[in-house]
């Protein structure tokens, strides 16, 4: 699902602002872009989106921009320098004629000026509170785009039921007229059999043949089993997105069983309505699908 917040938060030493984005995807895939100096933090930034978020492609971005007066406390690196000092002495001795290093180019040296270390605990709760607040705003984005999209779903799911109760009364007919064109096509094939001499039936061992037929080709276009398996997807489709909560994974597999129904009634149909309202519902539902895959 898409989202997005962001939220800053003011503190003795400076100013932590946190970004969450997120784009569709079926699965949970966090990436940060953190300052070096925050990146210890984000065992526990993971922690807590994972604690709130299930799904989608989730960037969390991290800065702290220190304030003026604590941006001024540096210190040299003694240890450094005197190393450095060490070391020139070596080279001025081999070469008296080397010019020594100004005091610009020491204090350019990497690593000779430092900052005043942070207090990493005050700032992991800084970090923390502000994180609560980014989040709740983040899942509140969601939640609005997962509304959005549970009423594009139960619009879907309502055009498959019409299509359903508009069919459900054709199954009957569709057998009836498939079984009179299969007797008169047996009746036609047997007694054309007879005349030739190819087979020596009686009427009524005739008659059981094609009933028997019949029969088993009646079952084999019966979709009345199909519609009622697809009422009942539906039916547990809207209870699901009715009872809410981390609907994604759920939502997937309905999909699944839906569209197994759909592509039966399609291989069934015996007549074009049928055929046509399998098309239709097999539509509607690759919209859910894909909508689908959006949902935590």
């Amino acid at each position: 699902m898409t989202g997005y917040a962001v939220s800053s938060r003011d503190s003795d030493t400076g100013t932590i602002t946190l970004e969450l984005k997120s784009v569709n995807s079926r699965f949970l895939d966090l990436q940060f872009r953190i300052n070096d100096d925050l990146r210890a933090l984000e065992p526990v930034l993971r922690e807590a989106i994972m604690g709130r978020v299930s799904r989608g492609k989730v960037e969390c971005r991290v800065s702290f921009g220190r304030k003026e007066k604590t941006t001024g406390g540096l210190s040299a690196n003694d240890e450094l320098l005197a190393a450095l000092e060490q070391s020139q002495q070596a080279i001025l001795t081999r070469f008296p004629n080397a010019r020594p290093l100004s005091v610009n180019e020491l204090l350019r040296w990497p690593g000779v000026l430092t900052e005043a270390e942070l207090s990493q605990e005050n700032l992991q709760s800084d970090i923390q509170m502000t994180l609560k607040t980014t989040l709740d705003a983040f899942v509140e984005s969601r939640q609005r785009e997962g509304a959005s999209l549970e009423a594009m779903l139960l619009s879907r799911i309502a055009e498959i039921e019409t299509i359903v109760e508009r069919i459900t009364p054709l199954v009957p007919k569709a057998i009836e007229q498939f079984r009179q064109k299969a007797i008169e096509r047996l009746q036609e094939a047997l007694g054309m059999a007879i005349t030739e001499g190819r087979a020596a039936l009686a009427t009524e061992e005739i008659q059981e043949r094609i009933r028997q037929e019949v029969t088993l080709y009646g079952i084999r276009v019966d979709v009345a089993e199909e519609l009622t398996r697809l009422s009942g997807h539906l039916a547990e489709t809207r209870a699901i997105l009715k009872k809410g909560g981390q609907v994604g994974k759920r939502l997937d597999f309905m999909m699944q069983e839906l569209n197994r129904e759909a592509n039966t009634l399609g291989s069934k149909a015996a007549l074009k309505e049928l055929s046509d309202a399998s098309m239709q519902m097999k539509l509607l539902i690759e919209q859910m699908r894909e909508q689908v895959q959006n949902l935590e």
